[in-house]
Order: structure tokens, then sequence, then C-alpha cells
């Protein structure tokens, strides 16, 4: 006599089946998605080729091999490094700096409503101050050294680290704060077993925003007033009516910005893991 396996185990095996047979399909997905991105990406640049020189004059739109020859030539001589490293240097720190007093005055100012109150006319009138207007005053406070470019940065990340930390805050569930006080829980406990862990998801979504504005704050400051970094590449190039150098060094800078993208999301996926 042959025992069903599956009755025995109360319907398990289709369970599971189902299960493999979802995942394949997000496999299948997923795998389906990166080829249809490479073939955009191949199309694009065939295009681009092609029409250089033939619907668009190439003096205003290069070529993709004129491009990756540029590229090929600054990887050859190490300039691309040389500049690229500065960037990455300024973007980070100004995005720390940034972040770390974004972070901070979020959480005052979300937990001390009365704080919020009396100082929102005045964040409000500062975040509306265009970043691009703050750059030639920070080059007269800091000079035209990489001081500048992080100062720049840090106040664009400021203001996005900060809105989201204070807006985290005030969503959350005041039962929860309540409770806590009842069992005996001091200020800072309720601080840091309540607060900050309601309002990771608001604090993890402004710090992933804010580090492509990060980027962009430093390459403005680069646009401004430098002798290094890619801004200062593509503002030299612009001078010098230099195509192929400007859209080599635009290259790099969205090259970096998918690669700083996509880190961000795993290790926002990590993050919040036990959101399920």
């Amino acid at each position: 006599m042959q025992i069903d396996e599956s009755a025995v185990m109360g319907g398990r095996a289709p369970a599971s089946q189902a299960v493999r047979d979802f995942e394949t399909g997000l496999r299948r997905r997923k795998v389906m998605v990166i080829v249809s991105q490479v073939a955009f990406g191949v199309v694009f640049l065939a295009f681009w080729q092609w029409a250089s020189g033939r619907l668009i004059d190439p003096f205003f739109v290069s070529s993709p091999s004129l491009v990756f020859g540029k590229l090929y030539t600054w990887l050859l001589n190490g300039e691309l490094f040389h500049h690229l490293s500065i960037t990455l240097y300024a973007t980070a720190i100004g995005f720390v700096i940034g972040s770390a007093i974004g972070f901070a005055l979020g959480l005052l100012f979300g937990k001390f409503a009365f704080l919020a109150e009396v100082m929102d006319p005045y964040i409000t009138a500062l975040y509306s101050i265009p970043k691009l207007a703050l750059a030639p005053l920070f080059i007269i406070w800091f000079g035209i050294g990489i001081e500048s470019k992080i100062a720049v940065s840090a106040s664009i990340v400021f203001f996005v680290v900060f809105l989201n930390t204070y807006s985290g805050v005030r969503e959350v569930n005041p039962l929860y704060i309540h409770a806590t006080q009842i069992m005996g829980a001091s200020q800072w406990a309720v601080m840091r077993t309540v607060i900050i862990p309601s309002a990771t998801a608001w604090v993890i979504t402004g710090l992933k925003v804010s580090v492509p504005y990060a980027l962009v704050g430093t390459v403005i400051g680069e646009f401004m007033s430098s002798n290094r970094g890619i801004g200062f590449i593509i503002a030299q190039a612009t001078g010098l009516f230099d195509t192929n150098s400007v859209f080599a060094g635009i290259l790099v800078l969205a090259v970096v910005g998918a690669v700083i993208n996509s880190i961000l999301k795993r290790v926002e996926g990590w993050l919040l893991r036990w959101r399920g």
C-alpha cells in the first residue's frame, strides 16, 4: 500500500512547491529586468553613436566612442582617480557633518514641540534659500579650498535629514511613549528605546535621499571655484568647449550616483530587515 506523503504532511508539500514556484518566478523576473536594462543601454549607446555626425553635430553631443576614449585617457594618466577621489572625499565629509547635525536637531525639535514652533519660520526661510546662492558665501567664509565644497554639501544634506528625522519623531505613537514613561523610563531611555527605533525608517529614507544631494552639493561648489575635482573638470571643459570631457565627467558622476544608490538600497534592506 502506497501512502500519499503530501497527505501525511498535512498538505505542506504543495505549499512548498508553490513557494518554490514563486521564488523561481522572482528570479526569472530579476534576470529579465537586468537583461532589459542592459539591452536598453546598448541600444541607447548604439543610437547615440549612429546619430552623432548624421543627425546631430558631434560638437554638441560628442559620441560614445570619443567619450569612452577620453575616460580611457584619464584612467591611464591617473587624472580620473585624482579628481574623483577629491570629489568623493568632500562628498563623504559633507554628508557625515550634514547628516549628524540634521539628525541631532531633528530629534531635538521633534521631541520638544514648543521649540519646533518657535524655530519653524526660521527653518522654513533657510530651507527656501537655493543652496546655489549659498555657495559664494561659503567660498568667502572658507576659501576656495575643499572646505567650501564640504560646507555646500553639508548644507544640502542637513535639511533633508533634519526634515525626515523631525517627521519621523513626530509620527511616533504617543501611546508607546506614555507606556514607557509609566514603567519608569527616563527621557533618554524613551528616546533610545522608543523614539529612535520608531523613526528609523524615516531617518534611513532621509539618509538615502541625501547622499546623491551631497554629491550634487560638492559638484556645485567645484563649479563655483575649484582647481580639482570632477566638477572642476566639467567646468574647465565647458570653458574650452570640450564636449568630450564634459560628457565624460557627467558619465562619471552618473555611474558614481548609480553605484551609491545600489549600495544604499542594500544597506536599507539590511537595516530594515525586521520589517519582513
